[in-house]
């Protein structure tokens, strides 16, 4: 690590601990006594810290009571993971504040973050006014069934549920065991054990027209079997017994497609003329074929057969509706 990120563990650990030894130091910090001597001393005469050494603790400790310059660490920027963390964490809570899925019980969280970060570094601070997250096709999920549903997540009870399936456009009613709530591409879904079915469902909590709590116990699924049936296809329609696509993108679009994680299970490779082939694990072809149509002409749906005839089909009927609207 570097200088700064020495500082930053060395207030660290003296906060946690209260007193470390020097030796203690050198081990966590990995570097030689003559350099954590220098990076002490430093932080003591140029930052202005209250470190002073406790002879009864045998260690370094933060002074009580300073009456000197006000101590300031350095900026220490963020890696693009920790700045997308607390960013999306900062933008989660600001939304749902405003009425979102927790309403007013986010407020004491919001008024903990505002105050850690009105103590951090300077460039903390500046990231919430250089950085900005937008969410893209979100939908609203009424906050009294994210409620109910976190209730009978934790109490372990069933829920009897009105839901609309939007690709049937049919509305049902259905009697859940709440396993597992997912938030994916701005959106919050729940994954259950359906007792109509007697499998495990995914439902959108959008999508929810309503919902009651049931005394019945919740039939038990372990995360475990959860994760062995929904996480190995592609996106939020993945199940076992899943298919392969292959695509092929053209130049246009590889130089965008070949920095993209579309499914941890990818496989990708380069043809002779330069296009970019990605197979991809799917088993239900609704969002995978959305993030195929997004390239329009620059990918060709190699295999398997049925999904290249689907992804025609979806072109025949886009193409078929522009043409009628423009007539």
């Amino acid at each position: 690590m570097n200088q700064t990120e020495r500082f930053y563990r060395i207030d660290q650990l003296l906060h946690e601990r209260g007193a470390v030894a020097f030796p203690d130091l050198m081990r966590e910090l990995e570097v030689s006594r003559a350099t954590l001597r220098r990076d002490i001393t430093y932080m003591r005469e140029r930052l202005n810290a209250p470190i002073v050494y406790d002879d009864e603790a045998q260690g370094y400790r933060f002074e009580k009571q300073s009456r000197g310059p006000k101590y300031h660490l350095p900026g220490l920027w963020f890696t693009p993971e920790e700045a997308l963390a607390l960013m999306t964490m900062y933008e989660m809570l600001k939304s749902l504040d405003s009425g979102g899925l927790l309403g007013p019980h986010i407020a004491p969280l919001m008024a903990r973050l505002n105050a850690i970060l009105e103590e951090a570094a300077a460039p903390a601070k500046e990231m919430l006014k250089r950085i900005r997250i937008i969410g893209t096709q979100r939908r609203r999920a009424d906050s009294k069934w994210f409620e109910l549903i976190g209730a009978a997540l934790t109490g372990r009870k069933r829920l009897e549920i009105v839901y609309f399936t939007r690709h049937r456009n049919e509305r049902s009613t259905r009697e859940v065991s709440p396993l597992r709530l997912m938030y994916y591409r701005n959106n919050w879904y729940l994954d259950a054990w359906c007792h109509r079915s007697e499998d495990i469902r995914i439902f959108s909590l959008d999508a929810i027209e309503g919902a009651k709590l049931l005394d019945t116990r919740a039939k038990e699924v372990s995360l475990a079997k959860v994760d062995e049936e929904l996480g190995s296809g592609y996106g939020i329609y993945r199940r076992t017994g899943k298919h392969w696509a292959k695509l092929r993108f053209n130049g246009a679009a590889s130089t965008w497609v070949r920095d993209e994680i579309w499914h941890e299970d990818q496989k990708m490779g380069v043809e002779e003329d330069g296009a970019l082939v990605l197979e991809v694990p799917y088993s239900d072809s609704r969002e995978l074929a959305m993030d195929i149509l997004r390239h329009g002409e620059n990918v060709e749906v190699v295999a398997p057969a049925d999904l290249r005839a689907e992804i025609g089909r979806r072109l025949e009927a886009g193409a078929r509706l522009y043409h009628g609207r423009r007539a």
